[in-house]
């Protein structure tokens, strides 16, 4: 299977100023999600998609391929990541270069390691699935069996996920994920007749090895200081 791996990485952000190559611990942010990419075997390429002329440049200089520079259009605070996902398949068809899926690694997410990569590829590949998410398991307390949502109607609480009786055990509570954004694995087919990056059969593979860190907030960036401070 030829595997795509993409990272979307726009010039603007709100948030923390030019954020995609803000140093962390020493070394542009979008380094750390180059630099996994590509000591990934299973990986035919890793691609950044920018908008930005020095992005591209810092890209360029520790091995990504940067092809094009992303249109504005798809470079605004409003625009669809599964947007910039088509326009760069749409590009590789252009160019006879076909791909049968697509890795999406968000340079928001800086220690995916290796392991965790592999491990999510590996299982993509042998399952029949449309995509593969990667996910973190949910703490019992807030597992959806015991989340409570008030009726609009008799004010009454009920719970938010059905089920026959309320379940009293944790031990006995089905086992709930939340994405947390490393790992977007999806068939091309999906890609570009559904324009989703999820499909209807999804798997998922539990990151465990790296930490949960993204980037969103100046908190979060603090953290990931924290982090690669005590870690590299």
């Amino acid at each position: 299977m030829r595997i795509l791996g993409l990272i979307p990485a726009r010039g603007g952000s709100k948030g923390i100023p030019r954020k995609n190559i803000k140093l962390l611990h020493g070394k542009e942010l979008i380094k750390y999600s180059i630099e996994v990419g590509l000591k990934c075997d299973l990986l035919s390429e890793i691609m950044v998609s920018t908008d930005d002329e020095e992005i591209a440049t810092i890209s360029k200089s520790v091995g990504a391929s940067v092809p094009f520079l992303r249109p504005a259009h798809l470079a605004n605070d409003k625009s669809p990541t599964i947007d910039t996902v088509i326009h760069t398949l749409d590009y590789y068809e252009t160019q006879n270069d076909i791909f049968d899926a697509v890795c999406l690694l968000q340079p928001t997410v800086p220690f995916r390691n290796l392991i965790d990569l592999n491990a999510a590829i590996e299982r993509f590949i042998q399952r029949d699935a449309d995509s593969l998410i990667s996910v973190r398991a949910v703490p019992h307390v807030y597992n959806p069996y015991w989340i409570y949502e008030e009726d609009e109607e008799s004010g009454f609480l009920k719970l938010s996920k059905t089920s026959d009786s309320i379940i009293p055990r944790r031990q006995d509570l089905p086992k709930a994920y939340h994405r947390d954004g490393s790992i977007y694995l999806t068939k091309k087919e999906i890609v570009l007749q559904a324009k989703s990056l999820y499909g209807e059969k999804i798997i998922h593979h539990e990151m465990k090895s790296s930490p949960n860190i993204n980037i969103d907030t100046m908190e979060d960036w603090e953290l990931a200081v924290k982090y690669a401070k005590e870690n590299f």
